[in-house]
């Protein structure tokens, strides 16, 4: 009998569950099983036992599977279609694993560096109950890491007709305590009629019946409906935080244990049309707020996203296409610079692909025909054609734009303060709710557990925690519709407080039509082609307008081609050593007369043999911009020379200073020095040779017309057909911050007027949980309503 009790409160340290079968000890510990005991020891060994002290027992119960039970990931078939990236010694895989259920198992996933030394780094997606792996091929291998994850309790669900889809029946168990609590509401609604119609208490007996089943119906409620939220406060409480669901759970659990109790011992019918109908508008409210969040993902339609375009093959000619538009087939030209936006196959012999985006590792790799080449990777030197195999992945673009490696330092204290804000709101209303006890306790006793439930979920911070990014969220699409796309919504705050604008010229401020090309020289015609050739293979502004303003051709190729941003560009063609750029790069020893133009030269093996002039084209309606920027408007930088700087004058006027012959390295160090001056600058360029000071910048705004180079360091794309409303998109900015502002003043008002009925008992708590949902639809509801109005106005003046 000893022994059998034992058995009974034995529970197991891994999962929790009682030892029924047998008891297995190891270290003073107890385990239900074999593979709850082998999780421990690999835990343990690797030095990752803190995973039980993040949540008491959080493993589920297991069974060891067999070593070669994921040798089938190993397939090169398999391989193919698992990996989101693969190479010599860099790849990338996402699994799905069910099990992921708490904040121990996002620990634990996200260190599985300490289990395997070849394993890189690890991301869980706790929504999405996915985690993305980085490891080294050369020292782990696929297969092995599904066998650590299934040996540590997290069995990945491998599905290989697509494993980018979020599984179905996700959201299922969601759709069901919704469905329960909204059927157990309805009929304790129905139940509780003789307690609304006041029946005299000859029917006390069928009232009593009555009361039975509405407790019999909130059973369900209590511990299926509304567990989410006992569990959610008991993790606060076990991590030593305290999260707004906390007062949510103190006041269901008031108002059932008080019903409860009326119940059984006959002095009430209780409150549990109040409790169930509490749960189904809290369901409810859960419900709508995470479809907001749902909506604002940042993996949203690529369509309205990036603006990226590549050369597509169409009909034996090369036409610019937008990425989304590319189907598994397409044969698509990538020049130098250029990123892929689609996993493809190269046809050329062979192609050098920068994949530091992906992999972090600035050295080139060199792709040989019919070589798979993965999204996200840059071509470095001479064009590469490709034969596209997958459609355009927006969401991989996306993670690598959003890498933490591009990141500002402060770019997320915005979404920490209001995680501040929403731990001291509960504490304020727990402190209410308490001072609330005290004085309906001697006063009116019974009346207090209504009181203070009623206080608890009212005064829920939903509302406030809905605000930011409904509001951001809601700016973000309306910039995106005006061809300004952001990285996220932080960058909307940081763009508000911008006071200095800095301009790079060629790109950004000049060649945004037909710029006019002049070329001089004693090149021949077959020269001509070859300067055509050449500069076809770079993206800078200027080579683009020479190479379209020279109509000869040549059936030669280039070879060693190289371009250093800033100075010009250099290939072989036919034994020749072709440089085209500046007068430093090209080594012309006499300086130049300024001209109204941007100037490049041609030398061909170390003669300077033309002079390419390109009159510089502004783009439409930029005085205008640049005038309502006032003083804002901190520096133009330009690398050319100061050919243009009258015109440049004329159109920046008196006010701004301006810098030729810049640097890569000498914008970054500009910008520097305006930061050390407190200003907060956006930096405008066209990401070519702008990249340091895009990224040193507060902002950084890349311009691009139809190309496909963007930098990840910059936090915005910016159409230049649109440059010059950018004064009018930094009122859009502050007018967001003032839309929070408001929407949180309107949470405010909500919360206090609402709780000043709750604490004088004016206010029950079902009235208080569906309130608790129209709070949140109403500052959503302004955020939009604001977002669209402001939106409407501001961008209205730029037609004006």
């Amino acid at each position: 009998m000893v022994a059998t009790e034992k058995q009974i409160v034995t529970t197991c340290y891994h999962c929790g569950q009682v030892c029924e079968k047998e008891v297995l000890r190891l270290e003073e510990k107890t385990f239900c099983c074999y593979g709850c005991q082998t999780v421990f020891e690999i835990l343990n060994t690797h030095d990752l036992c803190e995973y039980y002290s993040l949540d008491k027992t959080p493993g589920n119960q297991h069974n060891v599977t067999g070593d070669d039970v994921y040798a089938y990931l190993d397939e090169k078939s398999i391989r193919k279609k698992l990996l989101k990236f693969d190479s010599f010694d860099f790849a990338s895989v996402q699994f799905y694993i069910p099990a992921i259920h708490c904040v121990s198992c996002i620990w634990l996933l996200e260190n599985l560096q300490k289990v395997d030394a070849g394993i890189l780094r690890s991301e869980v997606n706790f929504a999405r109950k996915t985690v993305s792996v980085d490891f080294n091929p050369q020292k782990v291998a696929l297969s092995r890491i599904g066998q650590w994850l299934a040996n540590i309790g997290y069995a990945p669900s491998v599905d290989l007709a697509d494993t980018t889809r979020e599984k179905p029946g996700t959201n299922k168990q969601a759709v069901l305590k919704l469905a329960l609590a909204g059927f157990c509401f309805g009929n304790v609604m129905l139940f509780s009629f003789p307690e609304y119609l006041g029946l005299d208490a000859s029917d006390a007996g069928l009232m009593r019946v009555f009361s039975w089943l509405n407790l019999v119906l909130s059973m369900p409620v209590f511990f299926y409906s509304a567990a989410g939220y006992f569990q959610a406060s008991l993790k606060s409480f076990q991590q030593r935080q305290i999260n707004i669901d906390v007062p949510i759970a103190a006041g269901l659990l008031a108002l059932f244990l008080r019903s409860t109790y009326d119940i059984v011992t006959a002095t009430g019918p209780g409150y549990l049309d109040s409790f169930t109908g509490l749960v189904f508008f809290l369901l409810i409210g859960r419900w709508f707020q995470a479809k907001t969040y749902e909506s604002l993902a940042f993996d949203r339609d690529f369509t309205s996203y990036f603006p990226l375009a590549v050369q597509k093959q169409v009909a034996g000619q090369w036409k610019p296409v937008v990425i989304y538009e590319l189907t598994p087939g397409d044969t698509i030209l990538i020049r130098n610079l250029e990123i892929i936006p689609a996993d493809s196959l190269l046809l050329d012999e062979t192609a050098h692909i920068d994949y530091s985006f992906v992999t972090g590792e600035a050295r080139p790799v060199q792709a040989r025909q019919h070589d798979v080449v993965y999204a996200g990777g840059r071509v470095i030197g001479p064009p590469a054609t490709f034969l596209v195999e997958k459609l355009t992945s927006q969401s991989h673009l996306t993670s690598l734009w959003n890498n933490d490696a591009f990141r500002k330092t402060d770019e997320r204290n915005y979404q920490k303060i209001i995680d501040r804000a929403a731990r001291r709101f509960t504490w304020i209303v727990l402190g209410i709710a308490v001072l609330t006890a005290f004085y309906w306790y001697y006063t009116t006793p019974a009346g207090m557990w209504l009181v203070i439930t009623s206080v608890l979920m009212v005064a829920c911070p939903c509302a406030l925690a809905l605000a930011t990014p409904f509001t951001y969220g809601s700016m973000l699409r309306v910039m995106g519709r005006h061809s300004l796309y952001l990285k996220n919504a932080d960058v909307i705050e940081r763009l508000a407080t911008v006071d200095a604008v800095v301009f790079d010229k060629t790109g950004t401020i000049t060649l945004g039509d037909k710029p006019d090309v002049s070329l001089t020289g004693s090149l021949s015609g077959e020269e001509y082609a070859w300067v055509k050739l050449l500069t076809s293979y770079s993206t800078h502004p200027l080579s683009k307008s020479i190479s379209a303003a020279i109509r000869l051709h040549t059936g030669d190729v280039v070879t060693g081609f190289k371009e250093i941003p800033g100075k010009g560009i250099e290939g072989v063609i036919d034994g020749n050593v072709i440089r085209i750029g500046s007068a430093s790069f090209t080594s012309y020893n006499r300086s130049p007369t300024p001209t109204p133009s941007g100037q490049v030269f041609v030398a061909i093996n170390g003669e300077v043999r033309g002079l390419m002039t390109v009159q510089a084209s502004v783009r439409k309606d930029l005085k205008g911009m640049l005038d309502r920027l006032g003083r804002r408007c901190a520096a133009l930088l330009s690398g050319d020379t100061d050919g243009d700087r009258n015109k440049m004058h004329a159109l920046f006027g008196e006010h701004a200073p301006m810098h030729f012959n810049q640097s890569p390295h000498d914008k970054l160090d500009y910008i520097r020095n305006l930061q050390r001056q407190g200003k907060k600058v956006l930096m405008v360029g066209d990401g070519l040779n702008d990249s340091g000071a895009l990224k040193q910048a507060d902002v950084g705004l890349a311009v691009t017309d139809d190309t496909g180079i963007f930098t990840p360091a910059c936090d915005g794309i910016l159409h230049g057909s649109q440059i010059q409303s950018l004064d009018r998109f930094m009122q859009l900015s502050k007018a967001s911050t003032r839309i929070l502002k408001i929407g949180f003043i309107i949470s405010f008002m909500y919360n206090a007027v609402a709780l000043s009925f709750a604490v004088t008992g004016h206010l029950t708590p079902l009235i208080a949980a569906i309130l608790m949902p129209l709070s949140s639809v109403s500052v959503v509801g302004f955020s939009s309503i604001a977002v669209n109005v402001a939106a409407r106005r501001i961008l209205k003046k730029k037609s004006a």
